[in-house]
């Protein structure tokens, strides 16, 4: 049964629940081994970091900031800093120096906590150009400090000034003066089109999320919960936080490279992710089934069709498979779907709830297909994550992002854009009542940004406003839709589409550059670098056939008439993507002009 307490004492009821019981599964920084905290150390521990913060001089209602990987030291400054009514700023652990600086001087932070060596090297750096910056707490024991910073000490240090729980009658009367009105977080989105905004989140919105969440998404005590999105990410914020009021136990993943390795090592039971993983793992069971036998791969193109047909067709739709069909299903799932799940390393799968971008609806069949139960949803950091998701208790349909949760209000503009009002919703972005004045309508609507529509209860996105591309010729095209449907094809990494005031609609794309190079090698195409490799007429055309395949059922305006390959990723350091991996598009304009006007040469 979920416990819904305020979150300063969360943890603490919790630990009155469950005890000596697993809470949390983790590994230390750059450690192998996988290692266990109880319930009842989480709650010591968390009492430890609220005494030490009063006595580091932490006051009421104070910005502290957050800057590192997932970790178990993140869980614990969060909710160490709600026991003492602060409010925690978390920052992705990949910000450049320049957005730290902005972050730390708008919120006024006094102390950040960081994890590791690079999270700390650019917080020393930057540390005398932030006015109100006090000190660097170090999560990583490992990291080596500069000779010059008397402002910074390890967390394990940072400890020792709460051992014994010197102030916890302090602590306790904070406890008992916290309310819903209060922030919890400022959470500064990832900023694709400027200066990040710091979203303020109440803890009236987290506890009225976690009510409304619990009613809509099956997780309880009984699951294994891997946490693989950044904790600075509001989705992954928001589902630890659920799987903690309903007792599950946290998998705390702390770099997002292993996360596969972690799934097999851990087995877990659920997890949030974006679409991109999914993308990745449909590719990658693809590429298995090209490369098999040709038996075995009309047996698991049978196997996968039987899927469709009782999950996707019937199951999904609230309806009951027909006797031969389920038994068939049964059969296949035993000998076939199950060894792919203990590939992946879910053995025992429940709900792997999914937002952040488009789903693919190849995707989204397949992942049903074989027995896993994809929650697709959407949400916004304004919304505290979830809007709208599937519900088990009622019929899903393959490319909506689900029902409202209750207590949210979804309305639809006259134009199309999809407005939201609720307990959920933000009450604006810190320090710019400017822009606040922007985002809400005269009815107190927010302005989501997106357009959709809603259907027999569900909600279904168009395209996001602000992306929609117009060519020269006044047809409106949406990007990410064309990009989620080519991004299903296992040589394709990244895609930006190109459309904006052009003729006709181009593209950018980041092939998947050791599936091309064996395709090269197969076929005799000779290539010394990926420079080469990427010119190749013959890489072309054989790209041009996958997509054009994939598009035909777009209108012709919306097909890619001509692309490049580039020969490297899109990335951070050359501004390129945001913390979350959103594509910058007017800095790839800007970045690729060239390769672009190229492409609209006569």
């Amino acid at each position: 049964m979920q416990t819904i307490s305020h979150l300063s004492v969360l943890v603490h009821d919790q630990a009155r629940k469950y005890g000596d019981r697993e809470a949390l599964v983790y590994k230390d920084f750059g450690g192998e081994e996988w290692k266990s905290c109880s319930w009842n150390l989480f709650s010591q521990t968390v009492k430890t970091v609220s005494n030490a913060m009063l006595n580091l001089g932490v006051r009421v209602q104070e910005n502290i900031g957050i800057f590192s990987q997932n970790s178990v030291q993140y869980l614990y400054c969060d909710f160490g800093a709600w026991g003492v009514r602060a409010v925690t700023i978390p920052f992705y652990a990949t910000c450049s120096e320049q957005q730290i600086e902005f972050m730390v001087n708008d919120a006024r932070v006094r102390f950040l906590f960081v994890g590791e060596q690079e999270q700390y090297d650019k917080a020393h750096r930057v540390f005398s150009l932030c006015d109100t910056l006090e000190r660097i707490i170090i999560f990583d024991r490992n990291v080596r400090k500069s000779p010059h910073d008397p402002n910074s000490l390890y967390f394990d240090d940072f400890l020792k000034l709460g051992e014994n729980l010197p102030r916890q009658t302090e602590v306790e009367a904070l406890y008992g003066q916290a309310n819903p009105v209060d922030l919890a977080n400022i959470l500064y989105t990832s900023g694709t089109t400027g200066n990040s905004k710091g979203v303020m989140l109440s803890h009236g919105q987290y506890n009225a999320a976690l009510i409304a969440n619990g009613k809509s998404v099956d997780v309880s005590d009984r699951d294994r919960v891997l946490d693989f999105l950044p904790f600075a990410h509001i989705f992954e914020k928001g589902w630890a936080l659920l799987s903690i009021s309903v007792g599950a136990t946290l998998i705390v993943n702390t770099y997002p490279q292993e996360v596969q390795k972690s799934m097999r090592e851990t087995h877990p039971t659920s997890m949030s992710a974006v679409p991109r993983f999914w993308e990745k793992v449909y590719a990658g069971v693809q590429e298995q089934i090209e490369s098999s036998h040709p038996v075995q791969r009309k047996i698991f193109r049978n196997a996968l069709a039987v899927g469709r047909k009782h999950n996707v067709e019937y199951v999904m739709r609230g309806k009951r498979p027909p006797l031969a069909l389920h038994l068939e299903y049964k059969i296949i799932n035993k000998t076939i779907f199950s060894l792919v799940r203990k590939e992946l390393g879910l053995e025992n799968p429940n709900i792997f709830p999914t937002a952040g971008a488009t789903v693919s609806s190849h995707v989204e069949e397949f992942v049903h297909s074989i027995g896993i139960n994809m929650v697709v949803g959407y949400g916004l950091t304004e919304s505290l994550a979830t809007v709208s998701c599937d519900r088990s208790d009622e019929p899903v349909t393959i490319g909506s992002v689900g029902r409202p949760l209750d207590g949210v209000e979804v309305k639809i503009s006259e134009d199309g854009e999809v407005l939201l009002k609720g307990p959920t919703i933000t009450r604006g972005y810190y320090n710019r009542d400017d822009l606040n004045e922007q985002v809400f309508d005269s009815e107190g609507y927010f302005r989501t940004g997106d357009a959709g529509y809603m259907k027999d209860g569900e909600l279904f996105l168009t395209e996001r406003i602000k992306d929609l591309f117009k060519t020269s010729n006044g047809k409106y095209i949406a990007p990410q839709m064309i990009e989620a449907k080519l991004l299903v094809d296992r040589y394709i990494d990244q895609i930006a589409i190109v459309a904006d005031r052009r003729k006709f609609v181009s593209a950018l794309i980041i092939p998947e550059y050791r599936l091309l190079e064996e395709y090269a090698r197969e076929h005799g195409i000779s290539f010394k670098c990926r420079e080469e490799l990427c010119a190749s007429p013959e890489i072309y055309e054989m790209m041009k056939d996958r997509i054009d395949t994939l598009q035909q059922q777009l209108a012709h305006y919306e097909q890619i008439k001509r692309f490049t390959l580039l020969p490297n990723h899109f990335n951070m350091e050359r501004g390129e993507l945001t913390n979350t991996l959103k594509m910058k598009r007017r800095v790839i304009n800007e970045n690729y002009s060239a390769e672009i006007d190229k492409m609209y040469e006569e």
